[in-house]
């Protein structure tokens, strides 16, 4: 294992049992970003790097029962506490790294990560393997139930230039990895940008 992977493995780790009380309040904007992707009855959707599955049941009503939802993760405290509160029920979990998917090329209509890319070791290769398993025009929604600014400023740091997540930075890392990013937003409340899988 990297230490990127067990430095992700012990951060989230040791916050996986309180993670959904610390945040209690999140769940009306997963469900917004969900519907924002728009995601059809029988979908077949990943929520890569799920954690404690918030986005699960929102997923799982957008592409109703003939659909397949999957939350992936690579901490497995984070998947105990999905099982824990439920979620298993509205998505399989499977214990992976999103930068080596066991999924078939082109098997899934959409990937949704929330709060993901901020913890990629190599962030235009993981987002290429995400596009890998997403068919052409399919799509990939980046989400934070909060914007880059609060979420500095929760974190005690500033925004610099280099920020990842910064729309003119965000834009030719997609398009370099195969995704065009279709939409921006960072608002105080949210951030979202989606963007659509290249032919």
């Amino acid at each position: 294992m990297s230490d990127d992977h067990t430095h992700v493995q012990e951060f989230f780790g040791a916050r996986a049992a309180d993670w959904d009380s610390r945040f209690p309040d999140d769940g009306p904007a997963y469900a917004a970003a969900v519907a924002e992707m728009g995601l059809r009855e029988g979908d077949r959707v990943l929520d890569a790097g799920c954690g404690t599955g918030r986005a699960l049941p929102p997923l799982r009503s957008a592409v109703g029962p003939s659909g397949l939802v999957l939350g992936a993760d690579l901490t497995p405290a984070m998947l105990e506490a999905a099982v824990r509160a439920g979620r298993d029920r509205d998505g399989r979990l499977v214990l992976t790294d999103v930068a080596a998917l066991p999924l078939g090329s082109r098997s899934l209509d959409a990937v949704f990560a929330a709060g993901l890319i901020a913890h990629l070791p190599d962030p235009a290769g993981n987002l290429r393997e995400l596009a890998r398993v997403v068919r052409p025009s399919g799509v990939l929604a980046l989400f934070h139930p909060i914007g880059r600014a609060a979420l500095a400023a929760r974190q005690g740091r500033r925004l610099t230039p280099d920020d990842l997540r910064a729309r003119d930075n965000l834009a030719p890392l997609l398009a370099g990895s195969g995704w065009g990013m279709t939409s921006y937003a960072d608002e105080d409340d949210r951030f979202l940008a989606l963007a659509v899988r290249a032919d």
